[in-house]
């Protein structure tokens, strides 16, 4: 773990959809004297390209990404939602399958988060650019669009609604950085996100001070012992492994010796 303590700030971006503000309410509260500097990455744009490039220091982006590069946290996995006009037939039931959509046409805007094999439905003429472009269509009535929950609200209007789409992919967040620039910051963040106190001892370990009790060197002799005398008395010398001392304790006064006990 490399030191960042010459950082004016911390330097996070995150995707369309993701709502950071609790992280960077906890943040704000933790490291007063740490600015945190949030960017929201355009929709189509690589967050990869970002990190790779000591742009940001870490980002809360869409899943999958590159292992070999980045060392990423998962968060949550997001539920799957149609989006279509109010007057819809699907309106009328609380979930979807991808069968209801059959007679659909079912748009595949180029930013699209989720991992289709077979796309439901029936495919538009041309693809959308953006999932803003493709939510302006749904409202023009020219078909319907698949994306995570958290988009359908990010894009949401009056004339539109959603339901959930049953047996479809899933879109996770999680929070990734480069695997080589981990710093005290990107660690202080780690524990944020993964709900650590302010006072939990994982991410950073400061060094024990000089003296600490824990170690036994700041201990206060007891009067009339010397640091000798606690070295020794703590070292089992007589027979047995009982203390000289504790051995003579029970021989009478005077020096004289008792006949010895009878064992039963």
């Amino acid at each position: 773990m490399t030191g960042s303590d010459e950082s004016p700030s911390f330097r996070l971006v995150y995707v369309p959809g993701v709502m950071p503000d609790k992280w960077v309410r906890i943040w704000n509260e933790r490291q007063p004297d740490v600015p945190l500097a949030l960017t929201q990455v355009p929709a189509g744009e690589a967050v990869a390209g970002r990190l790779l490039d000591g742009d940001a220091d870490a980002g809360l982006v869409r899943l999958p990404v590159d292992r070999t590069v980045f060392s990423a946290i998962p968060l949550y996995t997001e539920q799957t939602v149609v989006v279509v006009p109010q007057d819809h037939l699907v309106t009328a039931v609380d979930e979807v399958s991808p069968e209801d959509l059959s007679d659909d046409i079912v748009l595949h805007p180029f930013d699209d988060v989720l991992d289709w094999e077979n796309l439901p439905g029936r495919p538009a003429l041309e693809r959308p650019a953006t999932t803003a472009d493709a939510i302006e269509l749904v409202a023009a009535g020219i078909g319907v669009l698949i994306v995570p929950l958290s988009l359908a609200r990010l894009h949401h209007r009056k004339d539109l609604t959603h339901r959930p789409l049953k047996d479809a992919p899933e879109s996770s967040v999680a929070l990734a950085w480069p695997e080589d620039a981990t710093t005290d910051l990107v660690e202080d963040f780690i524990g944020i996100v993964r709900g650590r106190t302010a006072n939990s001892t994982r991410g950073r370990r400061p060094a024990l001070p000089e003296g600490n009790p824990k170690s036994g060197a700041g201990r206060k002799p007891v009067p009339g012992e010397s640091a000798a005398g606690r070295s020794a008395s703590a070292k089992p010398t007589g027979k047995g492994g009982q203390s000289a001392g504790r051995s003579g304790r029970g021989a009478p006064k005077g020096g004289r010796r008792g006949k010895p006990r009878r064992r039963s």
